[in-house]
């Protein structure tokens, strides 16, 4: 039987200061006492509330707050200054919807290797959330919360997937990167045409772009492209939730700033005004990246940073609307990012599965406490996607009804460290990660093609030392890699 805290429950320990509720921490329990109350139920638009806005493909390094100094993001780094910032947060397995089955169930997905019944890409782990593992969104309606999700991963639109489970009300913004939208044989050649297509998946890399210039066709105004839509959306239903007489959690997860990266100008300018006449290269697919000139190499990073800002802008007129609606001062936020993307820092571009270097694991990952706990600090805690399930409902003093990989992020606003993590581990398709305090290493699932490097001396990642140290490389692979996939399989098999 679910031992399952509920609302009405949730208010009385609040009023008292239970003992159960201050074992997860005690802190958005003091943040409410001060919201007016009526018969033990919450008055109109009380919390605790939770947002939850994930972002795909954003490195950690594209942002101000985490060292960027050239790509403009004022909202996450206001956001930063009001949060507790993570400076070691990783995705416990990628890419897209590997990712985010761990954040939605707090139930790791690696290791990978043990989902081989792929959809759509081959990739191991790509698959929908199995039956058998809960929702986030299903625990929290269980507890009386109203539960929303927005989103445009365009993976969410094909039924087979089911990551809508337990929200009461759900919206895809429709016609991501090839979703199977609009007839794609209406795009214009002309528009193909001035599309750069090349590296050895030229041919996908067009039927993407074909498919995407015909959903997005009919674009008049900035408000029609992907995050604002994304973004207005959530803003009605935070409308629509501040009306209600139920705390709600809201799920906004916006796939950009994925590619194809096709910003308006006035964004692309932030970063390339120098003339241009070439094709543009508007998207990658995961390929060395030496078919790119130096110029189409800068202009392609200027798309992708002039989608960071727009997304960025977007997420602060969310953040605005927050705050106008009081929401702010009972709400916990959390932001983070399922993966990054490389710009052939180390030979590739995109988002290859044999290449897990820090431009593709290191997310950016914040936690905003609704009485303001941590403002502005950062955490050197090992944090990854994992842990977001397990982080509110300890924030909400609600139960796990099941066993959960993740850890309850939630006692670092009290001094309180969680369990701690001498290192962490990761995986995409058949490659696997793992770092500690100093070192990171990644390989073949079997031990081949293994590549170290000293975190330390070697930030990034330049100088592998895997050829001159095979007993750390084995140390790493053995009790890192090899122990947590042992043992995640003997707790999923008990």
């Amino acid at each position: 039987m679910r031992n399952v805290l509920t609302r009405r429950s949730f208010l009385k320990a609040a009023g008292v200061g239970a003992a159960g509720t201050a074992l997860v921490g005690t802190s958005l329990v003091t943040a409410r006492r001060s919201q007016p109350e009526t018969s033990g139920e919450s008055a109109p638009g009380t919390g605790p509330n939770v947002v939850l806005v994930i972002l795909d493909s954003l490195r950690k390094d594209h942002v101000g707050a985490y060292g960027n100094d050239w790509i403009q993001t004022p909202t996450l780094d206001a956001l930063a200054r009001d949060s507790l910032r993570f400076t070691r947060a990783y995705p416990e397995s990628m890419p897209t919807i590997p990712a985010r089955r761990a954040i939605h169930t707090g139930i790791r997905t690696y290791p990978l290797w043990e989902h081989d019944d792929t959809m759509d890409t081959g990739l191991y782990g790509w698959q929908p959330i199995p039956n058998d593992q809960t929702t986030l969104a299903e625990i929290l309606g269980d507890a009386g919360y109203e539960t929303m999700l927005v989103s445009d991963v365009s993976h969410f639109a094909k039924p087979a997937f089911n990551f809508q489970r337990g929200f009461n009300v759900f919206h895809f913004v429709r016609g991501q990167e090839r979703d199977f939208y609009k007839p794609n044989w209406l795009t214009p050649q002309e528009k193909l045409d001035r599309a750069l297509l090349g590296g050895p998946k030229k041919e996908r890399h067009e039927d993407i772009l074909r498919q995407y210039f015909a959903n997005t066709a009919n674009r008049e105004g900035e408000e029609d492209w992907f995050a604002p839509q994304v973004y207005s959306t959530a803003m009605e239903f935070l409308e629509a939730a501040s009306r209600g007489r139920r705390p709600f959690f809201l799920v906004v997860d916006n796939y950009d700033p994925h590619e194809p990266w096709d910003p308006p100008e006035e964004y692309v300018k932030l970063y390339d005004d120098e003339p241009y006449d070439g094709p543009e290269p508007w998207t990658t697919l995961n390929s060395p990246g030496d078919w790119l000139t130096e110029r189409q190499l800068r202009r392609m990073k200027a798309f992708y940073a002039g989608e960071v800002t727009m997304v960025d802008r977007w997420l602060g007129r969310f953040i605005d609307k927050m705050e106008e609606l009081g929401l702010m001062r009972n709400t916990l936020l959390v932001v983070l990012s399922d993966h990054g993307h490389g710009f052939q820092e180390h030979g590739f571009i995109g988002k290859v599965s044999s290449e897990l270097y820090s431009e593709l694991v290191d997310i950016p990952f914040m936690i905003r406490h609704p009485a303001g706990k941590r403002a502005g600090e950062t955490s050197g805690y090992f944090a990854s996607t994992h842990d977001v399930t397990p982080t509110v409902l300890g924030a909400l003093g609600i139960e796990p009804p099941v066993s959960m990989d993740g850890q309850n992020l939630m006692g670092l606003f009290d001094n309180e460290d969680p369990a701690p993590r001498a290192y962490l581990t990761s995986g995409y398709h058949a490659t696997v990660w793992a770092r500690d305090d100093r070192y990171a290493m990644f390989s073949h699932s079997d031990g081949s093609e293994a590549r170290l490097f000293d975190l330390d001396a070697d930030p990034e990642q330049h100088d592998d030392l895997a050829p001159g140290n095979p007993d750390q490389v084995r140390k790493m692979l053995d009790s890192y890699v090899l122990e947590d996939a042992r043992e995640l399989s003997r707790s999923r098999h008990v």
